[in-house]
C-alpha cells in the first residue's frame, strides 16, 4: 500500500524534489504538439476513468450561505494506473472559511479498478464519491469538520484547451484536458454539526493521457462577473526553468479563444510563507490581457490555503480562493477565482516541517 500510494503521489503530483521555481511565472513557449494518435474527445464517453497513466477531476469553486457568507472549496480525485498494479485513487477535499479565518483540508484513497463505464462518471474513493454526466455532477465528501453534498450543472459548454483539447508535455508525454467554467451549484455545506444549504458557482478541469509531471505550475481560474473566464497556466521544468504555458479566453456564450503567450501577463504583488512547511509562495497577482482591455488584480481570500497532502502525493501545495477586481476598458469589473501553486516546497523543506507560528 505504501508503494502505491508513493506511485500515486509521484504520478499525479511528482514534484517533491523539483528545483525552487522563479518568483514570477514567465510565458515561455506554447505546447508542444502531441506526438500520439488523436482522437477527438466525446461525450460522455470522455467523462468517465480511461486506462492511461495518469488522470484527475478537479473542481473548485464558491458556496454562498442564506446570510450572504462565502466559502471556498476543492474537491479533487487523481487516478493513476502504472501496469499490473492495482489502480491507485486519491481524493483532496478542502474548504476555505474567510468569515472564521479557517482553512481546512483532508485526503482519502483505496485501490481498485473503477475503470468501465463509458456512459457516465462514477467514482468512490472510501465513501467520498463523484457522479455526472454530460455538465450534470453530484459531489459527496464528508469530513470531520466540514464536507460537501452539492448538484453542480454546467451553464456553458466544455472548453477545450490548446484548441482541441490535448497538448503536449513535450518528453513527458501527451495530455487531453478540459474544462467546464461555468458550473451553477446548489446543496449542502456541512460545518460542524450544522448543515448549511448554499448556493454559488464551481469550476471543473478534467485531465488525462499517458504523462508524467515533472515539475511545478502556476494555474488560474478566473470566472468574471460578465459571465467570461480566463485559464492561465505556466509550468517550470524540474530545475526551476520555464516550461510550456497557455491561456484560454471563455466568452460569455462559451466561445473559447486560445490567447498569445505576449498577451498576458502575471506579476506577483507579495509573497507568504507557511508555517507549516517553510515553503514561500507569491500572494497576489496582477494580471492582464490586452486583447480584452482586462487590468486585474487578484487577492487571496485568506493567505494560508496549503494542502499538506504529504501522505498521498508527497508533497505540499497552495490551492486557494481569490476575490477579482479590476478593470475593462475603464470600466470596472470584478470577479472570482482559484489559484493552485505546485513545486514551492521541495523536498529538504518538506523533510523538516517549519514549527507552526
Amino acid at each position: 500500500m505504501r508503494r502505491l500510494l508513493g506511485l500515486v503521489g509521484g504520478i499525479a503530483l511528482a514534484l517533491a524534489a523539483c528545483a525552487p521555481p522563479p518568483a514570477r511565472p514567465v510565458a515561455e513557449h506554447a505546447p508542444d504538439p502531441p506526438r500520439a494518435p488523436y482522437r477527438p474527445i466525446e461525450f460522455p464517453r470522455d467523462e468517465a476513468p480511461h486506462d492511461n497513466l495518469t488522470e484527475w477531476w478537479y473542481y473548485t469553486g464558491h458556496l454562498f450561505a442564506a446570510d450572504g457568507t462565502r466559502y471556498g472549496f476543492e474537491f479533487v480525485i487523481f487516478q493513476a494506473v502504472r501496469g499490473t498494479l492495482p489502480v491507485g485513487y486519491v481524493a483532496h477535499l478542502a474548504v476555505t472559511d474567510p468569515a472564521h479565518g479557517r482553512f481546512w483540508h483532508a485526503e482519502r484513497t483505496s485501490i481498485g479498478s473503477q475503470i468501465g463505464r463509458q456512459d457516465a462518471l462514477a467514482l468512490d474513493v472510501s465513501g467520498w464519491q463523484l457522479q455526472g454526466a454530460l455538465g450534470q455532477d453530484h459531489i459527496r465528501a464528508l469530513g470531520d469538520e466540514y464536507g460537501l453534498d452539492l448538484r453542480l450543472v454546467a451553464t456553458k459548454p466544455p472548453a477545450l484547451h490548446a484548441g482541441i483539447g490535448w497538448f503536449s508535455f513535450g518528453p513527458a508525454g501527451d495530455s487531453y484536458y478540459y474544462s467546464r467554467t461555468r458550473l451553477a451549484v446548489e446543496g449542502t455545506l456541512h460545518v460542524g454539526g450544522e448543515s448549511l444549504p448554499v448556493q454559488g458557482q464551481a469550476w471543473m478541469d478534467h485531465q488525462w493521457g499517458d504523462f508524467l509531471v515533472l515539475g511545478g505550475w502556476d494555474w488560474f481560474s478566473i470566472q468574471l462577473d460578465d459571465q467570461t473566464e480566463l485559464m492561465l497556466i505556466y509550468t517550470r521544468l524540474p530545475d526551476g526553468t520555464p516550461g510550456f504555458s497557455f491561456a484560454t479566453h471563455i466568452a460569455a456564450d462559451g466561445t473559447t479563444t486560445d490567447l498569445p503567450l505576449a498577451d498576458v501577463t502575471v506579476e506577483p504583488l507579495g509573497s507568504w510563507t507557511s508555517p507549516h512547511t517553510g515553503a514561500t509562495y507569491p500572494s497576489g497577482w496582477h494580471v492582464t490581457v490586452a486583447p480584452y482591455a482586462l487590468d486585474l488584480t487578484l487577492h487571496p481570500t485568506l493567505r494560508d490555503q496549503e494542502l499538506q497532502s504529504l501522505s498521498t502525493t508527497g508533497i505540499a501545495y497552495w490551492e486557494g480562493q481569490v476575490e477579482i477586481a479590476g478593470q475593462q476598458a475603464a470600466a470596472p469589473i470584478a470577479g472570482l477565482g482559484y489559484v493552485e501553486l505546485v513545486g514551492y516546497a521541495t523536498a529538504s523543506a518538506l523533510a523538516v516541517p517549519a514549527p507552526r507560528r
